[in-house]
Protein backbone atom coordinates (compact mmCIF):
# COMPACT_ATOMS: atom_id res chain seq x y z
CA UNK A 1 0.00 0.00 0.00
CA UNK A 2 1.41 3.44 -0.87
CA UNK A 3 2.54 5.28 2.25
CA UNK A 4 3.18 8.95 3.00
CA UNK A 5 6.15 9.51 0.63
CA UNK A 6 4.45 7.76 -2.28
CA UNK A 7 1.16 9.61 -1.77
CA UNK A 8 3.03 12.91 -1.35
CA UNK A 9 4.91 12.29 -4.60
CA UNK A 10 1.71 11.52 -6.50
CA UNK A 11 -0.27 14.42 -5.04
CA UNK A 12 2.52 16.91 -5.70
CA UNK A 13 3.01 15.62 -9.24
CA UNK A 14 -0.69 15.79 -10.07
CA UNK A 15 -0.97 19.29 -8.56
CA UNK A 16 1.92 20.60 -10.66
CA UNK A 17 0.33 19.25 -13.83
CA UNK A 18 -3.37 20.09 -13.40
CA UNK A 19 -4.04 22.87 -10.91
CA UNK A 20 -6.00 25.66 -12.55
CA UNK A 21 -7.54 23.30 -15.11
CA UNK A 22 -11.30 22.90 -15.43
CA UNK A 23 -12.92 19.46 -15.42
CA UNK A 24 -15.20 19.23 -18.47
CA UNK A 25 -16.29 15.60 -18.23
CA UNK A 26 -16.34 12.79 -15.67
CA UNK A 27 -16.48 9.08 -16.49
CA UNK A 28 -16.76 6.33 -13.90
CA UNK A 29 -16.65 2.55 -14.26
CA UNK A 30 -19.76 1.56 -12.33
CA UNK A 31 -17.81 -0.62 -9.87
CA UNK A 32 -19.62 0.22 -6.61
CA UNK A 33 -16.89 -0.79 -4.16
CA UNK A 34 -14.63 1.89 -5.63
CA UNK A 35 -17.01 4.73 -4.71
CA UNK A 36 -17.96 5.69 -1.16
CA UNK A 37 -20.02 8.53 -2.66
CA UNK A 38 -22.50 7.67 -5.44
CA UNK A 39 -20.93 8.10 -8.86
CA UNK A 40 -23.58 10.52 -10.11
CA UNK A 41 -22.93 12.79 -7.13
CA UNK A 42 -19.20 12.76 -7.86
CA UNK A 43 -19.82 13.56 -11.54
CA UNK A 44 -22.23 16.40 -10.70
CA UNK A 45 -19.87 17.95 -8.16
CA UNK A 46 -16.79 17.82 -10.39
CA UNK A 47 -18.10 18.56 -13.90
CA UNK A 48 -17.43 22.20 -14.75
CA UNK A 49 -15.38 22.79 -11.59
CA UNK A 50 -11.86 24.20 -11.58
CA UNK A 51 -9.06 22.36 -9.78
CA UNK A 52 -7.62 24.59 -7.07
CA UNK A 53 -5.15 22.18 -5.53
CA UNK A 54 -4.13 18.57 -5.06
CA UNK A 55 -2.51 17.76 -1.72
CA UNK A 56 -1.77 14.86 0.60
CA UNK A 57 -3.35 14.31 4.01
CA UNK A 58 -1.97 11.14 5.59
CA UNK A 59 -2.37 8.44 2.95
CA UNK A 60 -5.23 10.29 1.22
CA UNK A 61 -4.98 12.49 -1.88
CA UNK A 62 -7.29 15.51 -1.58
CA UNK A 63 -8.33 17.32 -4.75
CA UNK A 64 -10.01 20.66 -4.02
CA UNK A 65 -12.23 22.00 -6.80
CA UNK A 66 -14.48 25.04 -6.99
CA UNK A 67 -17.37 26.30 -9.03
CA UNK A 68 -18.07 29.93 -8.19
CA UNK A 69 -17.93 30.33 -4.40
CA UNK A 70 -18.69 26.67 -3.74
CA UNK A 71 -15.78 24.33 -3.13
CA UNK A 72 -15.71 20.59 -2.65
CA UNK A 73 -12.96 18.06 -1.97
CA UNK A 74 -12.55 14.75 -3.77
CA UNK A 75 -10.84 12.26 -1.47
CA UNK A 76 -8.77 9.61 -3.24
CA UNK A 77 -7.43 6.66 -1.26
CA UNK A 78 -5.17 4.44 -3.33
CA UNK A 79 -5.69 1.24 -1.33
CA UNK A 80 -3.21 -1.51 -2.23
CA UNK A 81 -2.79 -1.03 -5.98
CA UNK A 82 -4.35 2.33 -6.86
CA UNK A 83 -2.70 4.77 -9.26
CA UNK A 84 -3.54 8.38 -10.11
CA UNK A 85 -2.13 9.28 -13.51
CA UNK A 86 -2.19 12.36 -15.72
CA UNK A 87 -2.35 11.12 -19.30
CA UNK A 88 -2.73 12.41 -22.84
CA UNK A 89 -6.06 11.28 -24.35
CA UNK A 90 -4.33 9.16 -27.01
CA UNK A 91 -2.62 6.98 -24.37
CA UNK A 92 -4.66 3.75 -24.09
CA UNK A 93 -6.57 3.43 -20.84
CA UNK A 94 -5.54 0.62 -18.51
CA UNK A 95 -8.01 -2.23 -18.13
CA UNK A 96 -8.73 -1.42 -14.49
CA UNK A 97 -9.44 2.29 -14.93
CA UNK A 98 -12.37 3.28 -12.69
CA UNK A 99 -12.56 7.07 -13.08
CA UNK A 100 -11.47 9.57 -15.70
CA UNK A 101 -11.60 13.35 -15.27
CA UNK A 102 -11.23 15.04 -18.66
CA UNK A 103 -9.63 18.49 -18.45
CA UNK A 104 -10.26 21.50 -20.67
CA UNK A 105 -6.87 21.05 -22.35
CA UNK A 106 -7.79 17.48 -23.34
CA UNK A 107 -5.62 15.64 -20.82
CA UNK A 108 -7.12 13.10 -18.45
CA UNK A 109 -6.70 12.36 -14.76
CA UNK A 110 -7.16 8.59 -14.45
CA UNK A 111 -7.76 6.53 -11.34
CA UNK A 112 -6.57 2.96 -11.95
CA UNK A 113 -6.97 0.21 -9.36
CA UNK A 114 -6.73 -3.49 -10.31
CA UNK A 115 -7.68 -4.87 -6.87
CA UNK A 116 -10.33 -2.20 -6.14
CA UNK A 117 -9.30 -1.57 -2.52
CA UNK A 118 -9.00 2.15 -3.30
CA UNK A 119 -11.86 4.54 -2.66
CA UNK A 120 -13.20 7.81 -4.11
CA UNK A 121 -15.50 10.00 -2.05
CA UNK A 122 -16.61 13.60 -1.62
CA UNK A 123 -15.99 15.67 1.47
CA UNK A 124 -19.02 17.87 2.38
CA UNK A 125 -19.01 21.27 0.72
CA UNK A 126 -16.74 23.89 2.24
CA UNK A 127 -15.36 21.41 4.82
CA UNK A 128 -11.60 20.95 5.09
CA UNK A 129 -10.34 17.35 5.30
CA UNK A 130 -7.75 17.05 8.07
CA UNK A 131 -7.28 13.29 8.29
CA UNK A 132 -7.47 10.94 11.28
CA UNK A 133 -4.19 11.68 13.11
CA UNK A 134 -1.19 13.98 13.48
CA UNK A 135 1.02 14.89 10.52
CA UNK A 136 4.41 13.12 10.96
CA UNK A 137 6.44 15.78 9.14
CA UNK A 138 5.31 18.65 11.35
CA UNK A 139 4.53 17.14 14.77
CA UNK A 140 6.55 18.71 17.58
CA UNK A 141 8.67 16.68 19.98
CA UNK A 142 6.35 17.41 22.92
CA UNK A 143 3.35 16.27 20.87
CA UNK A 144 5.21 13.16 19.71
CA UNK A 145 6.16 12.18 23.26
CA UNK A 146 2.63 12.82 24.54
CA UNK A 147 1.24 10.69 21.72
CA UNK A 148 3.30 7.58 22.43
CA UNK A 149 4.11 7.63 26.15
CA UNK A 150 0.63 6.41 27.22
CA UNK A 151 0.64 3.49 24.72
CA UNK A 152 1.15 0.02 26.16
CA UNK A 153 1.52 -1.56 22.74
CA UNK A 154 4.64 -2.32 20.72
CA UNK A 155 6.11 0.85 19.22
CA UNK A 156 5.83 -0.64 15.71
CA UNK A 157 2.08 -1.19 16.20
CA UNK A 158 1.70 2.34 17.60
CA UNK A 159 3.46 3.83 14.58
CA UNK A 160 1.00 2.04 12.28
CA UNK A 161 -2.02 3.43 14.18
CA UNK A 162 -3.41 6.01 11.75
CA UNK A 163 -5.38 7.76 14.50
CA UNK A 164 -2.04 8.70 16.10
CA UNK A 165 0.22 9.52 13.13
CA UNK A 166 -1.38 9.32 9.72
CA UNK A 167 0.55 8.18 6.68
CA UNK A 168 3.03 5.78 8.27
CA UNK A 169 2.98 2.18 7.04
CA UNK A 170 5.16 -0.90 7.19
CA UNK A 171 8.11 0.35 5.15
CA UNK A 172 8.76 3.61 6.95
CA UNK A 173 7.99 2.27 10.42
CA UNK A 174 10.65 -0.45 9.95
CA UNK A 175 13.18 1.91 8.39
CA UNK A 176 12.72 4.62 11.03
CA UNK A 177 12.97 2.19 13.95
CA UNK A 178 16.21 0.81 12.53
CA UNK A 179 17.73 4.26 12.13
CA UNK A 180 16.65 5.14 15.67
CA UNK A 181 18.17 1.85 16.99
CA UNK A 182 14.86 0.86 18.63
CA UNK A 183 13.54 -2.69 18.50
CA UNK A 184 10.00 -2.77 17.04
CA UNK A 185 8.70 -4.96 19.87
CA UNK A 186 9.56 -2.41 22.58
CA UNK A 187 6.52 -1.14 24.45
CA UNK A 188 5.91 2.48 23.48
CA UNK A 189 5.25 3.52 27.09
CA UNK A 190 8.69 2.23 28.15
CA UNK A 191 10.63 4.35 25.67
CA UNK A 192 12.47 7.29 27.19
CA UNK A 193 12.01 10.84 25.98
CA UNK A 194 15.49 10.64 24.42
CA UNK A 195 14.55 7.49 22.52
CA UNK A 196 11.30 9.02 21.29
CA UNK A 197 13.20 12.14 20.23
CA UNK A 198 15.59 9.91 18.28
CA UNK A 199 12.67 8.10 16.67
CA UNK A 200 10.94 11.33 15.67
CA UNK A 201 14.15 12.63 14.07
CA UNK A 202 14.70 9.36 12.21
CA UNK A 203 11.09 9.26 11.02
CA UNK A 204 11.20 12.78 9.60
CA UNK A 205 14.58 12.17 7.93
CA UNK A 206 13.44 8.90 6.36
CA UNK A 207 10.17 10.37 5.09
CA UNK A 208 11.83 13.45 3.60
CA UNK A 209 14.56 11.40 1.93
CA UNK A 210 11.96 9.03 0.51
CA UNK A 211 9.96 11.96 -0.88
CA UNK A 212 13.14 13.32 -2.52
CA UNK A 213 13.64 9.93 -4.22
CA UNK A 214 10.04 9.64 -5.37
CA UNK A 215 8.97 6.98 -2.85
CA UNK A 216 9.54 3.23 -2.71
CA UNK A 217 8.47 1.06 -5.65
CA UNK A 218 8.32 -2.40 -4.07
CA UNK A 219 5.04 -3.43 -5.72
CA UNK A 220 2.63 -1.49 -7.95
CA UNK A 221 3.50 2.09 -7.00
CA UNK A 222 4.28 4.65 -9.72
CA UNK A 223 4.03 8.44 -9.72
CA UNK A 224 1.67 10.67 -11.71
CA UNK A 225 3.67 10.03 -14.90
CA UNK A 226 3.86 6.28 -14.37
CA UNK A 227 7.51 6.37 -13.22
CA UNK A 228 8.86 4.25 -10.37
CA UNK A 229 10.46 5.64 -7.21
CA UNK A 230 14.00 4.92 -5.98
CA UNK A 231 13.90 4.85 -2.16
CA UNK A 232 13.70 1.03 -2.19
CA UNK A 233 17.41 1.18 -3.05
CA UNK A 234 17.95 2.86 0.34
CA UNK A 235 16.11 0.29 2.46
CA UNK A 236 18.26 -0.96 5.32
CA UNK A 237 15.91 -3.57 6.80
CA UNK A 238 12.58 -3.70 4.96
CA UNK A 239 12.33 -6.90 2.87
CA UNK A 240 16.02 -7.69 3.58
CA UNK A 241 15.30 -10.84 5.63
CA UNK A 242 18.44 -12.94 6.04
CA UNK A 243 20.70 -10.38 4.42
CA UNK A 244 23.54 -8.86 6.48
CA UNK A 245 22.83 -5.69 8.43
CA UNK A 246 24.51 -2.79 6.67
CA UNK A 247 25.92 -1.63 10.02
CA UNK A 248 26.98 -4.78 11.93
CA UNK A 249 26.62 -7.65 9.45
CA UNK A 250 24.08 -9.62 11.51
CA UNK A 251 21.34 -11.22 9.37
CA UNK A 252 18.15 -9.14 9.30
CA UNK A 253 15.24 -10.89 11.02
CA UNK A 254 11.55 -10.89 10.15
CA UNK A 255 8.71 -11.42 12.61
CA UNK A 256 4.97 -10.80 12.50
CA UNK A 257 3.86 -7.93 14.72
CA UNK A 258 0.35 -6.49 14.83
CA UNK A 259 -0.44 -8.70 11.86
CA UNK A 260 2.30 -7.15 9.75
CA UNK A 261 5.70 -8.41 8.64
CA UNK A 262 8.37 -6.57 10.60
CA UNK A 263 12.06 -6.39 9.74
CA UNK A 264 14.85 -5.46 12.17
CA UNK A 265 18.45 -6.04 13.20
CA UNK A 266 18.63 -7.99 16.48
CA UNK A 267 22.00 -6.42 17.36
CA UNK A 268 21.63 -2.77 16.33
CA UNK A 269 18.08 -2.36 17.62
CA UNK A 270 17.69 -2.60 21.40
Amino acid sequence: MPELPEVETIASGVHQRVHGQRIVRVWTSGKPQTFKTPEDEIATALTGARILSVRRVGKTIVMTVARGKTSVELLIHLGMTGRLLVSAPEVPRAVHTHAVLTLDDGREIRFVDPRRFGRLSLQPQNEFYAGPGHEPLTISLDEFVALFHPRHTAIKAALLNQSLLHGIGNIYADESLFRAAIRPTRQAARLTRAELARLRTALVEVLRHAIELGGSSVSDYVDADGARGFFQLEHRVYQRTGQPCLVCGTPIQKITLAGRSTHFCPVCQK
